[in-house]
């Protein structure tokens, strides 16, 4: 062919478009990467050192408390799903029995643990390391304490919930307050590798209760509760044999049966700021069940994608938590003001990345819902991370307070039952936590 044949060939019409049409735009698909990477550069030199120095900090700390949170969580899950093979009356009372836990244990010993976020973090910024020891001495003997009301509830309850007499709660208080002593001080991974080796050995355990020793949910139970003390006596081991606790302990000391108010008034405050959200998870679930059972079975998937979805932003909150803590026990006010404003931009932006069109729009008509709701509930998580490093946690709880049960329950009620809008309107209401 010609040169001038050639270039008719070219320009030939296919299906209304010119081939050179085609080519123009395969050029542009190509350049289009260069072009995105180009454009990521002149973002990237916008942001100024100090920022991204901050933002190298906090992912630092938050993966690995993504993944060490998704352990946590994966404990109770495996043991749910072994009892899902038994029956549905036995998943039926094992949800009941983790919410019922949920409730009355672990979301308070969680609470009361969250002292340390503040005490230990500026603590160990201020430098002065054998005090951080003392509290934590002073965090087991209050936590083994609180064990004691807990475990009247769970004793006083129904029968099916009986199965669970094995009271994970003093193992599960005690990790979550080495956790804590731990994450507060920079050192993370440890909590990482023991959540991989307990979860693996929860599995191996329900197995073996539930298929070879024919136990059912009372085996269940049991593995769940012998995961939870090795999680516990794992990390014990793990700090002592690597030698994470000689910096801050020196003993036991008569410091740490002094300075509990100090203690308390911090503790207190951060339980109700976790209890009052956590509780609005278990009260929409009960909620879900007075309609009938299709609205009870969506709001437990949404919930575990919701539990699932928050370790994101949970990681960003622990990490904020520490990085202020730690700057305002320096005395670097600025600094704390730079990592809360940091960690707020990163939690927005991934749970904007979590809540694409292109990721909500293969789900549910509820799950777009969700999405508004994940998108408030991300960027609430860090706020209260950064409440509980400056030591704030009498706020926090009055915010969710009003913005739980007094604006946002009451909505969600009227949505869900008058206006029959279902667990869609259940959802509508967690926005207003923010």
């Amino acid at each position: 062919l010609g040169r001038n044949s050639l270039h008719t060939v070219l320009n030939e019409p296919v299906n209304g478009h010119s081939k050179s049409d085609e080519a123009s735009v395969t050029d542009s698909t190509v350049e289009s990467p260069v072009f995105c990477g180009g454009c990521l550069r002149r973002i990237s030199g916008c942001i100024p050192v100090h920022y991204k120095e901050e933002i190298g900090h906090l992912l630092k700390l938050a993966g690995p408390v993504v993944i060490s949170q998704l352990m946590i969580f994966l404990i109770s899950f495996v043991s749910t799903v072994f009892c899902g093979h038994l029956g549905k009356t036995e998943l039926a009372g094992v949800a009941l029995a983790t919410a019922v836990i949920n409730v009355t244990g672990l979301s308070i010993g969680s609470g009361l643990a969250s002292a340390c976020d503040t005490l230990i973090s500026q603590t160990f910024g201020s430098g002065n390391m054998k005090r951080v020891g003392v509290i934590l001495q002073r965090g087991v003997l209050i936590l083994l304490l609180a064990c004691f009301p807990c475990w009247a509830l769970l004793i006083n309850t129904e029968p099916i919930l009986l199965a669970v007499r094995q009271s994970p709660e003093v193992a599960a208080f005690m990790y979550q307050l080495q956790g804590r002593y731990l994450q507060n001080q920079g050192i993370i991974w440890p909590t990482v590798l023991v959540g991989v080796v307990g979860n693996i050995f929860n599995a191996l355990i329900n197995f073996i209760f539930l298929y070879v020793l024919d136990l059912g949910v009372a085996g269940s139970a049991a593995a769940n509760s012998i995961s939870q003390y090795s999680l516990a006596v794992f990390l014990y081991c793990y700090i002592v044999w690597q030698g994470l606790h000689k910096a801050t302990w020196e003993g036991w000391s008569a410091d740490c049966l002094q300075e509990w108010g100090q203690f308390i008034r911090l503790a207190i405050p951060s339980m109700l700021m976790l209890c009052l959200e956590w509780w609005t998870f278990e009260i929409g679930g009960i909620l879900a069940g007075l309609i009938n059972e299709v609205e009870l079975g969506a709001q437990s998937v949404v919930y575990q994608l919701a539990v699932i979805t928050y370790m994101f932003p949970l990681g960003f909150s622990v990490a904020a938590s520490v990085r202020v803590g730690n700057a305002l026990g320096a005395g670097n006010t600025e600094q704390a003001k730079l990592s809360g404003k940091v960690a707020s931009v990163c939690a927005l932006n991934l749970s904007l990345s979590v809540c694409s069109r292109d990721i909500v729009k293969r789900v549910a008509d509820i799950m777009i819902m969700y999405a508004f709701f994940h998108l408030a509930d991300a960027v609430l998580g860090v706020m209260g991370g950064i409440v509980r490093g400056a030591g704030k946690q009498k706020i926090g709880a009055l915010c969710n307070l009003v913005g739980c049960y007094f604006v946002g329950l009451p909505i969600g009620i009227s949505l869900m039952f008058p206006n029959k809008m279902g667990i869609i309107g259940e959802k509508g209401r967690d926005k207003n936590m923010l």
